[in-house]
Parts: C-alpha cells; sequence; structure tokens
C-alpha cells in the first residue's frame, strides 16, 4: 500500500491508504519525490469542486510531481528505471478536431491528473508511488534538481499563458495577481523578451517573490492604486472585479489573456472598453507541451527558488495545504516532500 494526500469533501483531507497498482506494458511506475500544490488542489479541498469540476468521491490530488522511474512496462521504449522524470498530467485522445489541430490541450476527452472532471475521476498523483502512461514523462535535464522539476507543470502553464499573448518582445506587459503562476508569467514574459514586465497584487509578500522573478516594476493594490498602463495584460488572479480593471489598463489594440480561473457562473464585467479600444481578451488553458519548454528553460538557469517558499513532508499534507491557502503565511509555492 501507499500513502496518498486525498480529498473527500470540502474540508476533508486526508492521508489514505491506496492500493499499489501494477504498470501496463506502455506504463511506467514513478517514485515521487516532490509534489507542488496547486490552486484546483485548494479549491477541491475549500468547496469540494474546481471551477465546473465537482468532487463526488474521493480523489487523490496532485499534478504537479517530479521523481524517478521505479519500474516500466515491457512496451516501454526510451526511458531507464532509475532516471528522473516530470510528469505531463494530460492524457489526450489524438483524434479529435483539437488534437488533431495542435491544440490537445483543448481535447474534447482529455484525462488530467487529479481531476475530478469526469466520473470516474482521474486520481492523481499525490502518492509516493504513481502509474502513469510512459508517454507522459518528460526526463529532467541534468543540471535540474527533482525539486524544480516539480515545477516545470506550473512554468508550463506561465509559458502557454504568455505564448497566447503573441510576441512580447520589446512590449510592456503587466502581470495581474502575483500568487505562484503570476510570479511565473512574470519569469516567462522576461525570457520571452518583454522590455518591462509590472507585477500589480494585493500582498507585499506576493509582490516580492514577483520582483524576485524578474519583475521591473510592482504596483501594490491594496491602497487603491489603479493599474498603470500596459501593451499586453495578463490577468493571474481570477478575481471577478479584476476583469474589468484591466480592459481598461491594456492600451488601445492591446491584448488581455486571462490564466486566473474564475469562478463558475456569471460575473459583472465592463465590456466598454473592449469595443472602443478594440482589445483582444483571450482564454488560456493549462499548455500543450511547455513543460518541456518549462524543462528546457530550468536548465538554462531560469532560477525559480524564490518561488519556493515553503516544503512540508506528504504526512503533514494538512498542514501544508493549511499554509497554502492563507496568503497571510507569505507563502508563494508549497512543495511536498515524499
Amino acid at each position: 500500500m501507499s500513502i496518498a494526500v486525498v480529498v473527500h469533501a470540502a474540508g476533508d483531507l486526508r492521508l489514505d491508504p491506496v492500493p499499489e497498482q501494477e504498470p501496463g506494458p506502455h506504463d511506467a511506475v514513478v517514485a515521487v519525490a516532490y509534489g507542488g500544490i496547486c490552486g484546483s488542489d485548494l479549491s477541491y479541498v475549500r468547496h469540494g469542486a474546481s471551477g465546473l469540476s465537482v468532487l463526488r468521491d474521493p480523489l487523490v490530488l496532485g499534478h504537479e510531481v517530479a521523481g524517478h522511474i521505479e519500474a516500466l512496462g515491457e512496451a516501454v521504449t526510451g526511458f531507464d528505471v532509475g532516471q528522473r522524470v516530470a510528469v505531463h498530467p494530460a492524457a489526450v485522445c489524438g483524434r479529435c478536431r483539437h488534437c488533431a489541430e495542435g491544440r490537445p490541450n483543448l481535447c474534447e476527452s482529455v484525462r488530467y491528473l487529479g481531476s475530478a472532471a469526469s466520473r470516474p475521476h482521474t486520481q492523481g498523483a499525490f502518492s509516493a508511488r504513481a502509474v502513469v502512461p510512459a508517454d507522459q514523462l518528460r526526463a529532467v535535464p541534468e543540471g535540474v534538481s527533482t525539486r524544480q522539476a516539480a515545477v516545470a507543470e506550473p512554468l508550463g502553464v506561465a509559458i502557454h499563458a504568455v505564448n497566447r499573448a503573441g510576441d512580447v518582445r520589446g512590449r510592456t506587459v503587466l502581470v495581474n495577481g502575483a500568487g505562484p503562476i503570476g510570479a511565473l508569467v512574470v519569469a516567462a514574459a522576461r525570457r520571452a523578451g518583454a522590455a518591462h514586465v509590472i507585477a500589480a497584487d494585493l500582498a507585499p509578500a506576493s509582490l516580492d517573490v514577483a520582483r524576485r522573478m524578474g519583475a521591473h516594476e510592482t504596483v501594490d493594490l491594496s491602497g487603491g492604486a489603479p493599474l498603470p498602463e500596459a501593451d499586453v495584460v495578463i490577468e493571474a488572479s481570477g478575481a471577478p472585479a479584476a476583469v474589468s480593471a484591466v480592459l481598461r489598463a491594456v492600451r488601445r489594440g492591446g491584448t488581455v489573456v486571462q490564466v486566473g480561473n474564475l469562478a463558475a457562473g456569471d460575473i459583472s464585467v465592463s465590456l466598454g472598453a473592449l469595443v472602443f479600444r478594440e482589445v483582444d481578451y483571450r482564454g488560456t488553458f493549462r499548455f500543450v507541451d511547455e513543460i518541456s519548454t518549462a524543462l528546457q528553460y530550468l536548465a538554462e538557469g531560469l532560477d525559480i527558488e524564490p518561488l519556493l517558499t515553503h516544503e512540508f513532508a506528504a504526512e503533514d499534507a494538512v498542514e501544508a495545504f493549511r499554509v497554502a491557502g492563507d496568503r497571510g503565511t507569505g507563502s508563494s509555492k508549497v512543495l511536498l516532500r515524499f
């Protein structure tokens, strides 16, 4: 039996024994070393849902993981037992229109680790031992620690969000919301050649992380300061009130990318600026294979250590989730160690 981090209902997070699974011919067994707590994990624990995905059965959480290969199915090639890997959390069909168009992140039958979007739920990887299809493994380059590789998944989300904005070289980019994804967007925008990156948030600790991740300028919104104008705005807070604000902040003809998850249901938004200033407002969802780009960036020296504010043993998962969900703790990315 392995011990896993399992959410049973809103407010009910447990450490449960789970049966050991044997790999199929195309699978790998990954001995998980580190896992990052994501906003969706927190949402399942707080609300019993993440966006439109509603918890109906116990769910092993976790989709930001890295470790080493413990065993391989008989048909797997290209990997070795003992090799360090990060895990791409998505299993896609490869046949639908979106997969055919090179947008498998929009696959109509995608299964994502640690997700209640379908039933039976897709169990996650917050466990000492996880069985995953080998084609979801990504080799960790030399010079990148396994701890850092656990952040390749959210860094992939950030890189995809910046890609959705188009060419940001030489442009001013405003990142609204400096939580873990926002801070990684700051780093990805810098890496993509943005001339000036501004991070805005209500929490001084989050702004400090964003500054250390490469923001040229930070704006503390807690005192009512307005958002500064920018060519591109990437909205990473997910706060409904922020949508109207970022549409006003982007320059005429500019682009707004919504990466922060908005709550299900209707929200009130002032859309006048969208029309009269000819603003492009774009969604961004997970990533295609930017997790591989993320590992490349880490190998090239992208420093994500300022983001990694807390680390807990998996046995202390309940406390880890409390810290990750409380902005008063100064937490950014919280890691579980297995």
